[in-house]
């Protein structure tokens, strides 16, 4: 019970919304289809991952939640510290995120 509880968390309130905005900045600034396409499916791939780092460690999930909605951290970093096998797609996406 307890964990489809932080696999609900982690996908409404910090997956769903920062996969939400990093496609938007990648539209906005017209970014390659490919490169979004690579973005989205590492956010997607991250999934696993992001549920277990919120298991493992609550606070950190807090954090994240709370940081991203106030402003104090960017999907980008929640992303790159969740799942570091990103890396290759955000460094592509750099460019276009603002």
């Amino acid at each position: 019970m307890f964990h489809d509880f932080i696999a609900w968390l982690v996908a409404v309130f910090l997956l769903g919304p920062m996969q939400a905005e990093i496609r938007q900045q990648l539209e906005a600034a017209r970014a390659p289809t490919g490169v979004v396409q690579q973005v989205a499916e590492c956010a997607s791939a991250a999934a696993p991952g992001l549920l277990a780092r919120a298991e493992a460690d609550p606070f950190w999930v807090a954090r994240a939640i709370i940081g991203s909605w106030v402003g104090l951290t960017t999907p980008e970093e929640v992303l790159r510290d969740a799942a570091p096998g990103c890396a290759p797609a955000m460094a592509a996406a750099r460019p276009f995120l603002g």
